[in-house]
């Protein structure tokens, strides 16, 4: 594309960050998505496992089919919520902690390299440019019931 729109930067580079990092999770037999579900579990508490869908931005299915194979391959447990009966808790095993750790060593790394290589200001910058594109897109103010202005 001779003038590239901002969505699309955006989606190349986001499609960039996840290629490199399921590149690097599958020399451990990991995902990107298994990396991310460490990284959001409560490490002591262990975590509601319908706070975890919206706190990873998942569809309910993807992060069933995350859970299950991460359960199968002995990273999780899952717990009855004793304040909530109904409600089950998804809990990190020894082996799930391990892997949390590399996880976290992997995504700690990527900053490190990237904020060697950008300014503290345009990281800032980027970083305010992203706020402000979540909250349009939150506050629906890209899309209205308006007609469009240039039709």
């Amino acid at each position: 594309m001779k003038d590239k729109t901002i969505d699309y930067v955006l989606r190349l580079t986001w499609q960039a960050v996840a290629r490199m990092y399921n590149e690097e999770a599958s020399k451990y037999g990991a995902t990107m998505a298994t990396g991310f579900a460490l990284l959001s579990i409560d490490r002591e508490k262990g975590t509601p496992s319908t706070a975890l869908g919206p706190k990873m931005g998942m569809e309910a299915t993807s992060l069933t089919r995350t859970l299950k194979s991460m359960e199968e391959k002995g990273l999780i447990i899952r717990k009855k919520n004793p304040e909530d009966g109904r409600g089950v808790l998804i809990h990190l095993t020894k082996e799930g902690l391990e892997k949390r750790e590399l996880s976290k060593s992997t995504v700690l790394r990527f900053n490190e390299t990237i904020k060697e290589n950008i300014t503290d200001e345009k990281l800032q910058h980027f970083m305010e440019v992203a706020d402000v594109i979540n909250d349009l897109i939150s506050d629906k103010k890209i899309f209205t019931n308006k007609k469009d202005k240039n039709n």
